[in-house]
This record gives structure tokens, sequence and C-alpha cells, in this order.
């Protein structure tokens, strides 16, 4: 087990808060003195199948506490996953089912070992305590806060400004959360900024429960490929650790020279010495962006596929973009045509290029979208029929033939 001082350099690196750090150089102290891991956790509620290098933000700073030799406990919120975290909304959360929260956990369960070691993780589901909870142990539990104190999170409090209607089940989510830390007897909880009200919920409760409370490491929300929102399927901006090497390779290569280093530091398993050179020789110039954001993508693919699918990928991205060829499959559809000419946004949307015809309207002004390799500038224009490959951003390629 490395020194206490060197442990908690390791874990500062990307975190945007730790609460409290003293307390947690001293828990570090004890352990190293002990030889005792301390209790990391982290909650996941599974209320979608996927996972994101967004999620793996927050599994990329456990696996760092394994790697210390700490006891990492990865909670699956099957429980609060019912009710649905009402962090950051402005409306009501659906509670899910049952049935829905564990086909979701077991996708999960698959999918984050691919970061943290199977061998040393500890999986656990907080129904475990809390579907033994008595009426009376949850009127107790709900006692321990107040309405006010619930109002201190932005997001009630503007819902409620706003007369957005609040579930008192949503008033729950961040006292089961707390619990979970009494439960589990945890000496350490992360999340995201997020996450911050519930987690320092956690921290009280664990007081008046008696336990020492735990240290919180908050971790950032990652930019989407965009560069400004935070990863999510349903802005479309996410990378999934599930998605093909091609397509993962592409979508790293396709941020931005800014977004890359922040990827380098919150994702990317170099040391902060390598980071900091690796900065400082892209200032310089020693180092172009473009070598340097090969790098990453090749090690994020690597990460969840295999290196030979990371070089696969990378030859297939240096051949559409860098000798201007074509991918080698090119996937083909058929369209009938329904009149003489037919408007191009209606065709997209057809075949699966755009969502809908306002969307490919945007992708057009824009500039997005190539015609059998002419850029497209009119979203007015029509096709008459024909065979046409079109070219939609940087990565997606479709051949459609008219069929009469």
């Amino acid at each position: 087990m490395l020194q206490p001082e060197k442990q908690i350099e390791i874990i500062k690196r990307g975190a945007v808060e730790i609460i409290i750090e003293e307390e947690l150089l001293k828990k570090f102290e004890k352990s190293y003195k002990e030889k005792s891991p301390l209790k990391i956790k982290a909650g996941f509620d599974p209320t979608a199948p996927d996972i994101h290098l967004g999620h793996t933000v927050l599994l990329e700073k456990m696996w760092q506490f394994q790697e210390l030799g700490h006891q990492v406990i990865f909670l699956i919120g099957d429980f609060t996953g019912m009710i649905g975290d009402p962090s950051g909304k402005n409306e009501m959360r659906k509670p899910l089912t049952r049935e829905e929260v564990l086909k979701n956990a077991e996708t999960y369960k698959e999918q984050v070992f691919k970061i943290l070691d199977h061998e040393k993780t500890k999986v656990v589901f907080n129904s475990e305590w809390m579907s033994t909870m008595t009426s009376g142990e949850m009127i107790q539990l709900a006692s321990m806060y107040t309405v006010a104190r619930m109002f201190e999170r932005e997001d009630f409090r503007q819902r409620w400004i706003s007369q957005n209607p609040i579930g008192i089940h949503e008033f729950m989510y961040p006292l089961i959360q707390g619990y979970d830390s009494v439960a589990l007897h945890a000496d350490v909880e992360l999340g995201g900024t997020d996450q911050k009200f519930n987690l320092i919920v956690g921290r009280e409760l664990q007081r008046e429960y008696g336990q020492e409370p735990q240290c919180l490491v908050i971790m950032p929300l990652l930019e989407g490929l965009d560069g400004v929102k935070k990863m999510s399927k349903s802005l479309g901006n996410y990378i999934g650790i599930s998605e093909l090497p091609k397509e993962m390779y592409g979508k790293i290569m396709s941020i931005s020279d800014e977004l890359m280093l922040r990827y380098y530091e919150l994702l990317s398993h170099i040391s902060m010495e390598e980071l900091h050179s690796l900065k400082n020789m892209i200032k310089n110039g020693k180092v172009h962006p473009k070598h340097a954001k090969e790098n990453l993508a090749m090690e994020i693919v690597e990460r969840y596929w295999s290196k030979d699918a990371a070089i696969q990928a990378k030859e297939e991205f240096d051949h559409v973009f860098g000798e201007k060829g074509l991918p080698d499959e090119i996937h083909e559809v058929e369209l009938r045509w329904e009149e003489d000419e037919m408007w191009v946004p209606k065709i997209m949307k057809l075949c699966g290029l755009s969502s809908s015809t306002g969307e490919a309207i945007r992708l057009i002004k824009q500039g997005g979208v190539t015609i059998n390799e002419k850029k497209l500038d009119d979203s007015d224009g029509k096709l008459t029929r024909g065979d046409y490959l079109f070219k939609v951003g940087k990565r997606k390629f479709l051949r459609i033939k008219s069929k009469i």
C-alpha cells in the first residue's frame, strides 16, 4: 500500500472537491498503519441499460481505489432505482417497475467489469436492507431530515417556485441513498457534482446513527462530444462502452483538442507526470494534438475491446479520413420513390440518416451532408430516381438505391 500522501495525490486527480480532505488523509493514515482497507462506496441506479464514458468517470476512480488496495463496493440501487433520482430534474420522475430495474442491473453488472477487477469488487443491492426495513424504521429515517433542508436542493427549490409537482417519494431518495452509507459503514463515497446534496445526507445520517462520517470524492460530469452538455444518451452526445470499436474510435477522434485533454485527465490511465508532460509538449508544438488524440482513442478502444480491435479501428479511420477513401463496407438500402422527385430531408428520414426532416434540414445547413461526394447546400433539394452515396457527418455512410 502506498504512503497516505501519495494516495491522496492519486485520488485528487480530476476530482472537483474532496469533503473533507484532512479527514480523508487521516483515514488513509489509519488504514496504512493498521493495514486495513477502507470501504469505498459508489451507487448506480440502473434506470437505463447502457453505460457510457460519462459513467466511467466514477468507475475509473473506483478502479484507482482498488489499485491502492481498498475495498470497493459497487452498489446497485435496485430499490432507489424504482424511485428515480430527482437530481437535476425539473419534473417528477416516473417510477420504474422492479422488473425494469433488475433487467438493467444485469446489463450493468456485465459492463462494469470491463473496468473494475471482478475479484476485488463487492456487488450489493440496496434492496437487501431497504426491503426489510419496517414502516416504523422508515418513519424514523424520514424524521431525521426536514422539508426545509430538502429545499436546500436547487432542483427541488426551483420546482417548488415554478409550481412543478414534487412527489413525496422523491424526498425519500436522498434519505435512502444516505442510509445506504449507514448500512455499509462506508468510509468514502464517490459521486458526481449533481449528487453532492445526496452525498452530504449520507455523512449526516452516519452521524445520527453513531458512525464516523464518510468522506466524499466529488467528480465532474463528463462533457459529451459537443464539449458543452454532459454526456447523455438522450442528447446523442455519448460514447457507449459497448459500441463497436470503429464507432468508439471515430467519436473520440471527433472531439475538440481542449476536450481531449479533459478526457485524458478523467479517463486515461497515464500518470499525472505523463499528462503534465503531454500538455507541455502540445503547447510547445512538440506533439500534434491529432497524434495525442489517436493515442487516447487507441487506449480507450483497447480497454473495452482489445489491442487488435484498436489497431483495426485506427487503420479503418485513417483509410477513410486520412486517405480520403471510403469504408470497406457501406450499408445499402433500397427506397421506393413515391414520385419523380423526392425531397432530400425526407429521403434521409426514411433511410434512418436522421430522426426527422427537421434534423436533416439542420444537418444540411451545417454543411454536414454530401451526396456522391458533393456537399449539399440546399435543404430544399430534391433527387430523381437513381443510386446515391450519402455521407452524413464524418462517419456515417449509406448507399441508397431507388426501387420502382
